[in-house]
């Protein structure tokens, strides 16, 4: 089984194409899946091979604690030279929705990862967590808050399109409904579905503020 070495360059991390350095380990963190496949360039040979993560306990730069993967690797510049590409009009818009789709895409596979037990739920954060992280995030200037409020603001976005009565999505799901039937849903299974709805966004509130209290040192 081929092993990482010295001066290989990354390409591609679980098919995503690796841009920058920095892409490297959004890319590792951000994985889901039990092995994370590299394709790497070796002398002019692309060879692809995957890695199993460790989860280790760490502390982010905010003082955070999480679980970390790690694969073991050493990261430094391609020939040891870091080059900042000053982006035009255009290129920054292409570059925002690329940075949408991954971020949407990655909320996805977590989400996906937690259903099937694989992911670490004790990640999802809810109003606390995300009032903690903003202020410690604040100390770093202006561009740093901005960007994570835009961060999330795309994933609670994301949630609100989930088809789940009471949101967005719900709505769209009813009209999808009426579009197909030719006539709306009845009064009660509208209620049916709205209390469904109901308890799925309880039960997730639950669950955040837990982990929440839970990230405080409360419980």
């Amino acid at each position: 089984m081929p092993v990482c070495k010295k001066n290989d360059v990354i390409i591609e991390i679980d098919n995503t194409k690796v841009e920058s350095i920095l892409d490297v380990s959004k890319l590792i963190a951000m994985s889901t899946s039990e092995f994370i496949d590299f394709k790497v360039s070796r002398y002019d040979q692309e060879i692809i091979f995957k890695v199993k993560p460790n989860f280790v306990d760490s502390v982010d730069e905010l003082g955070n604690k999480l679980k970390k993967r790690m694969v073991g690797i050493k990261l430094s510049p391609y020939n040891n030279q870091i080059t900042h590409k000053k982006l035009g009009p255009a290129q920054a818009l292409l570059q925002s929705f690329n940075e949408v789709y991954f971020v949407t895409t990655s909320s996805l596979k977590y989400l996906g990862s937690m259903f099937t037990g694989a992911g670490d739920s004790s990640q999802l954060g809810g109003p606390i967590r995300i009032a903690k992280i903003s202020g410690q995030v604040a100390e770093f200037g202006i561009i740093p808050f901005v960007s994570m409020m835009a961060y999330i603001s795309i994933s609670l976005g994301l949630i609100n399109l989930f088809p789940i009565p009471l949101l967005d999505g719900g709505h769209l799901m009813f009209y999808a409904f009426e579009k197909v039937l030719g006539r709306p849903l009845s009064q009660k299974t509208q209620e049916g579905f709205f209390r469904i709805g109901m308890f799925l966004l309880l039960s997730l509130m639950f669950f955040a503020t837990f982990n929440d209290l839970k990230d405080l040192g409360l419980f």
